[in-house]
């Protein structure tokens, strides 16, 4: 009997936890202007001397992160797939350098084709999603106080269709350099550069999200894989 009623607390609680997850929470509005330390000056100046400079094309580029849960209780709760359509930024395949940033207010959880592609075979409610990105702005990016990632990579070169990029990571506060294997396709309109890499969360000073003391929680390890496109600008910008 203790045993039925220990059980069955522990699903009561653990069900608490999981409405207080998906409780609605004040809304994070994006940034109606870029990061201020975004060095957009450079491709343009770049630019306006004659070299070659490629603007990302957000309606082609994506980033998708794979979000997965951990802790005892874990089957109570969801894996997630977070993703960017909005990737804003530059190339200057000469200097072999590109800069970047996300809005992270703009980020999108559970679309049902990421969530195919990651192999989920479930899908979340809408509430669900919605308390979920809400939790994830507030509570765990801290979307208000440090609204963007920004993304500085060098070592492209456009020549080379398999490389290793030195990319350079700010989120939350926090900045890491990564070594990321990534794939280039290159010609003198477009490009195309596509790769995978994997960090954790408290490396940029997260903590992962976790209820009933961590027996339903996120793992801290995220995987992420991204393909961005970019077209190359006119001379007049």
């Amino acid at each position: 009997m203790r045993s039925s009623r220990r059980r069955a607390t522990l699903a009561a609680a653990a069900l608490a936890g999981i409405l207080a997850a998906c409780a609605q929470l004040p809304r994070v509005e994006a940034p109606s202007a870029p990061p201020a330390e975004f060095p957009e000056a450079y491709y343009l100046q770049a630019l306006k001397q004659g070299k070659p400079v490629f603007r990302v094309d957000s309606r082609e580029s994506l980033v998708v992160i794979e979000v997965r849960r951990s802790g005892s209780l874990a089957r109570l709760g969801h894996d997630h797939v977070v993703a960017s359509h909005e990737v804003v930024g530059y190339v200057a395949p000469d200097e072999g350098r590109a800069d970047l940033y996300v809005a992270l207010a703009r980020l999108t959880v559970d679309e049902p084709a990421l969530r195919a592609e990651a192999g989920f075979d479930t899908q979340t409610s809408e509430s669900d999603i919605e308390g979920t990105r809400a939790n994830m702005l507030e509570k765990v990016l801290e979307a208000e106080k440090f609204p963007f990632a920004l993304i500085r990579v060098s070592g492209a070169k456009a020549k080379e269709r398999k490389t290793t990029l030195a990319v350079a990571i700010t989120l939350h506060g926090h900045m890491r350099t990564l070594q990321v294997p990534a794939e280039i396709e290159a010609d003198a309109e477009k490009m195309s550069v596509a790769g995978r890499l994997a960090f954790n969360q408290s490396d940029f000073g997260i903590t992962p999200y976790s209820l009933l003391g961590g027996a339903i929680a996120v793992k801290d390890g995220l995987e992420l894989r991204f393909r961005i496109r970019a077209r190359r600008l006119s001379g007049a910008g």
